[in-house]
């Protein structure tokens, strides 16, 4: 299976993701994880892409969808991939769509998270994790037991991501509504997407995933 998954910045793409490696034994293709790893390697594509990258500038369509099959070459005995992060726009769509058409491939479901951009806000404004073992926090949805110190390893440093303020954010949603949201209706064209009620706890919106991967 090759499954895209579409959501704004923190609407949880990434756990899910996770949580679909470990049970249905797929592969997650982030971009970002994949170019920081071609750049550790020194790849022909990493030293590339982190010449692009020291420049500050972002990293070409072709690039990405090179290192992307680099990795559906190296992975043969896997039952599909995730990808998280790529496409952004109609165009990455396409190339992609090309890429897989030359592999015998397509991409068989297209899973929307849906959130409420103020919630949305509120929840990424909101959290924080432990300076010492990474364990993560929300100022309303999972206070620390003890105000001030880690459930996990008793720390009493947290730390918080400078992005995470409410101008980035909403620059954030203004941009994946602008560029990304536009997929939904190339793949609806297609007859691939099914959305999920990200608004809902996490047991519901594996379950309503569970739901869209195994409908005909």
């Amino acid at each position: 299976m090759m499954l895209v998954l579409l959501g704004p910045p923190g609407a949880g793409k990434g756990t899910q993701a996770k949580r679909l490696e470990n049970l249905r034994g797929l592969v997650q293709l982030s971009t970002g994880d994949m170019l920081r790893a071609a750049v550790a390697a020194g790849t022909e594509l990493g030293r590339k892409a982190g010449a692009i990258m020291q420049r500050g500038e972002l990293v070409p369509d072709d690039l990405v969808v090179g290192l992307i099959a680099e990795r559906l070459d190296a992975e043969k005995d896997v039952s599909g991939f995730i990808l998280d992060g790529f496409p952004r726009t109609i165009g990455q769509a396409e190339a992609l769509d090309e890429l897989l058409q030359s592999r015998g491939l397509q991409v068989d479901r297209t899973v929307v998270i849906d959130v409420d951009d103020d919630a949305l806000v509120e929840r990424i404004t909101g959290r924080f994790t432990c300076a010492s073992c990474g364990e993560g926090y929300h100022d309303r949805f999972k206070r620390p037991q003890v105000d001030g110190v880690c459930d996990k390893c008793g720390a009493t440093e947290f730390k918080r991501r400078p992005d995470d303020t409410e101008e980035v954010v909403r620059s954030r949603l203004e941009a994946y509504h602008a560029q990304t949201k536009p997929l939904i209706g190339y793949y609806s064209k297609q007859g691939k997407v099914r959305a999920v009620n990200g608004m809902a706890d996490i047991e519901m919106v594996q379950k309503e995933i569970d739901q869209a991967l195994d409908a005909a």
